[in-house]
């Protein structure tokens, strides 16, 4: 794989760090600024949110930028957005800063799958964009539990810092290896927004929302699981979520050459097993060895579902694929957000700390049926294409 992609590797490991961390930090956080914890949970809401607005604004604004200068401009947004984080006075500035820090988020990885792409041989695509995804996820093994730990013992605003550092790294580092990657020949927003109604496109972002929500429903409330159902103490939740984040490494990297082969089958065997995985872990989490191997297996089949939705959506879009790339980490971060809410509802409505699971096995399934959906979709439109061509022109002939 080109070194190249080391530098997006890099930027996604800053974006997966400060994304994640908030989430062991907000104790920290209301202690020192004098509000709640559920109130500094609007702190995690407010990334997501600058996520979701940024993802399509930013991608579609920027579509006639060159697309290194377009990604050092988005990281340096990021760098911008954390140190604002880290420096922010009041609760208020500290919702705008993380805002802030979201809006390059979706871009970003919206045009640093099209630049994967451009970056190797034909066949190899798949293993490239996992390849900048692998950042992310091993932000999650190493990025996350450090810096966390850095926040509790310097403060949070330490662990910003430290991430801004991380931003100024891997603008630096983008500058010295990504090559210049013009922007695509049609690129425009009126073009770039046309492609994004295309129906596959579509078909692909909403399964990319119920199969991430089924992750996520259990993902947000896998701590209280471990401590409540299955008796670990609290100070081994930081391994559980490690194990975690070391399956979704393993999934990301064993969707990249699948994608390559066949992504269709790849998403429907991720979605699947996730659907059954879900399940399984039901029961699993009432004992201790059992809940640990399914935590790494959740995190394998969850994110087997990445790659392979991201090179659909960019399949269909393929004339414009910068922003359906870009609304694809918009969908994610909504799975996020209402994967998180369906979680806390059953478990509020009395269900049990497991109920989660059994909720997030059916948002996982659904998930599978609209991929159905799209793979019987696509494979009838190619049967109309294949029929028309195979037709004869007719000619004529003067006499």
């Amino acid at each position: 794989m080109p070194i190249a992609l080391l530098a997006l590797a890099v930027s996604a490991f800053g974006i997966g760090t400060t994304e994640f961390v908030m989430m062991g930090l907000l104790p920290n956080v209301a202690d020192d600024l004098g509000t709640s914890v559920p109130t500094a949970g609007y702190l995690v809401s407010a990334y997501a949110l600058g996520v979701v607005i940024g993802a399509p604004l930013l991608t579609a604004f920027g579509a006639r930028v060159p697309r290194k200068r377009m990604l050092l401009l988005l990281m340096g947004l990021f760098t911008v957005g954390n140190l604002a984080t880290a420096l922010a006075p009041g609760f208020g500035t500290l919702l705008a800063g993380r805002v802030l820090a979201g809006l390059p988020h979706g871009a970003f990885f919206g045009v640093g799958a099209v630049v994967a792409t451009r970056l190797v041989r034909e066949g190899r695509a798949a293993r490239a964009v996992a390849t900048m995804f692998l950042g992310l996820t091993v932000a999650n093994v190493v990025g996350v539990p450090a810096a966390t730990a850095l926040g509790q013992q310097l403060g949070w605003r330490a662990t910003f810092l430290v991430v801004t550092g991380i931003g100024l790294v891997a603008i630096a580092s983008l500058a010295a290896l990504i090559p210049q990657v013009p922007a695509e020949g049609q690129a425009g927003i009126r073009h770039e927004i046309r492609a994004l109604g295309n129906r596959q496109v579509l078909l692909g972002l909403l399964t990319a929302v119920f199969g991430f929500a089924g992750i996520f429903a259990v993902y947000s409330y896998l701590a209280s699981m471990m401590t409540k159902v299955t008796g670990f103490s609290e100070s081994s939740v930081t391994v559980v979520l490690a194990l975690f984040g070391v399956g979704m490494t393993l999934g990301t990297l064993i969707a990249g050459p699948l994608t390559d082969r066949a992504p269709r089958y790849t998403l429907y065997g991720g979605l699947g097993g996730l659907s059954a995985m879900l399940v399984l872990f039901h029961f699993a989490a009432q004992a201790k060895w059992a809940s640990l191997v399914m935590v790494v297996v959740l995190g394998v089949t969850g994110f087997l579902i990445t790659t392979p939705i991201q090179m659909l959506v960019m399949r269909a879009a393929s004339h414009a694929p910068t922003l359906a790339s870009a609304s694809n980490q918009s969908a994610f971060n909504l799975a996020n957000a209402g994967g998180a809410w369906v979680g806390g509802a059953v478990i509020a409505a009395g269900w049990g700390w497991t109920s989660p699971t059994l909720v997030g096995a059916g948002l996982a399934l659904i998930g599978l049926l609209i991929a159905m959906l799209a793979g019987r979709s696509e494979k009838r439109a190619s049967r109309i294409v294949a029929r028309n061509e195979a037709v004869p022109v007719a000619t004529t002939t003067s006499s």
